[in-house]
């Protein structure tokens, strides 16, 4: 790291902290030149590469517009939007790449927005997967349907497992 002050071309790291939850690194730096102290702020920087090939800056506020459009009109509260689309930038920065493509960070919505909000699960896919039938809303409700009907009977067989409550000594009353 250059100084700031001399223009010397190397820098010592005096010390390294975290910040903002982990996404920037700030260093205190010293130089050997001329002695003098100065900050280095890093950050990882994740490019989203679009289908046309054009390279840009990964944004959590896209994310979250985007899914703020599909919940609209729905009971969905902005807390639960900016929750969503931190989970997303967790899932898209722990593929450790530099560079995702836009595609796999759509995917990276559908799952967290699935149990978010159904209807609004419904809209973004529609987009998303670019959905030109009737035929195709209803293969994805069919989907939904058949995972909530599998959470239901997961429910039930939780429930099957547990003892059950003995009758009184007298019997029913018939």
């Amino acid at each position: 790291m250059r100084c700031p002050y001399c223009r010397h071309a190397d820098s010592r790291v005096v010390d390294s902290r975290e910040a903002d939850d982990g996404q920037l690194i700030r260093r205190r730096r010293a130089c050997p030149e001329c002695g003098k102290r100065f900050t280095t702020v890093e950050e990882a920087v994740l490019a989203v590469v679009k289908r046309s090939g054009v390279t840009e800056p990964f944004s959590r506020t896209k994310i979250s517009g985007g899914v703020r459009k599909a919940c609209q009109g729905r009971p969905v509260d902005e807390d639960a939007i900016a929750l969503l689309a931190q989970k997303v930038e967790e899932t898209v920065r722990a593929r450790g790449a530099a560079e995702i493509p836009s595609h796999e960070v759509g995917l990276a919505i559908l799952g967290p927005l699935r149990e978010l909000d159904e209807v609004a699960y419904l809209r973004f896919a529609s987009v998303y997967r670019s959905f030109e039938s009737l035929g195709d809303f209803e293969r994805e409700i069919a989907s939904l349907r058949a995972a909530a009907a599998a959470r239901e009977g997961a429910g039930r067989a939780e429930g099957a497992g547990r003892p059950q409550v003995p009758e009184p000594a007298g019997g029913r009353a018939q």
